[in-house]
C-alpha cells in the first residue's frame, strides 16, 4: 500500500485496525470520527481530525490516500462505505493482522479486519467489511457474507453458510453444514446446531431463540 490512510471511526476497532496498518508499515494520516468529543485527540500520536462528513479530509480520500471503515454499527459502517464507494470512488482497504492466516485457497473481499490469530481456512470465502476477532476461525468451505462480525475466540465450521449482517459473539462454535440468516445474531459462548433464521437472536448450549 502506497499510500496513506484516513481511518474511519475512533473507537476501540480503530485502535485495532491503527494497530495492524502500522505494525505492516503503513502511513495513517489520521481518524475521522463522528463523535465531536473525541475531535483533537490523539491515538497513539495518530490524530482524530474531524468528522466522517468533513470535505476538507474526505477531499483527501482516492488519489492521496485509501481509506479503512472501523465502525461496528452495522447501518453507520454501510452508509460511509457507501459514500466512499458511490461518491469518492474508493474501495476500502483489508486490515490483516500479520497474526491472522489466510490460506492461499481462501477468497477474501474488501475492507475486512482480521485480528491477531484470525484464520480463514482452504476454500472458505470472507464477503467484505466485515471484522474476525482474535482467534476466530473460518473452516474449510463455509461462507461469510458482507458485514458480518465475528467474535474473538469463535470457531465456524465447515460448510457453513452466514448471510450479510449477522453478529457472532465471542467464544461461538458454529457446528459444520449450518445456515445463518441475513441480519440474525448468536449469543456469546453459544454452540449453533440447527439453522438461524432471518433477523433471529439465539443464544445457549445448544442455542436456541431467544424470546423478544
Amino acid at each position: 500500500m502506497e499510500n496513506p490512510l484516513i481511518i474511519f471511526g475512533a473507537a476501540n476497532l480503530g485502535a485495532t485496525a491503527l494497530e495492524i496498518f502500522q505494525q505492516n508499515n503503513v502511513v495513517v494520516y489520521g481518524f475521522l470520527d463522528d463523535n465531536e468529543t473525541l475531535h483533537g485527540q490523539e491515538i497513539g500520536n495518530i490524530a482524530i481530525l474531524g468528522s466522517t462528513e468533513d470535505d476538507k479530509f474526505l477531499s483527501l480520500v482516492g488519489e492521496k490516500c485509501d481509506a479503512f471503515v472501523a465502525i461496528e454499527n452495522t447501518k453507520l459502517k454501510s452508509n460511509i462505505v457507501d459514500l466512499l464507494l458511490n461518491v469518492h470512488k474508493v474501495v476500502p482497504v483489508n486490515a490483516l493482522h500479520s497474526k491472522s492466516t489466510v490460506s492461499p485457497f481462501a477468497s477474501l473481499g474488501h475492507g475486512n479486519l482480521l485480528s491477531a490469530g484470525a484464520c480463514l481456512n482452504a476454500k472458505s470465502t470472507l464477503g467484505s467489511y466485515c471484522v474476525l476477532g482474535v482467534n476466530a476461525v473460518v473452516d474449510c468451505g463455509s461462507k461469510v457474507g458482507d458485514y458480518v462480525q465475528i467474535g474473538a475466540n469463535s470457531i465456524v465450521s465447515s460448510d457453513v453458510v452466514i448471510a450479510d449482517g449477522v453478529f457472532i459473539g465471542a467464544g461461538v462454535t458454529i457446528i459444520t453444514g449450518i445456515k445463518v440468516e441475513k441480519n440474525a445474531r448468536i449469543g456469546a459462548g453459544s454452540v449453533v446446531m440447527a439453522d438461524v433464521r432471518a433477523g433471529q437472536t439465539v443464544f445457549g448450549v445448544p442455542a436456541v431463540e431467544v424470546k423478544k
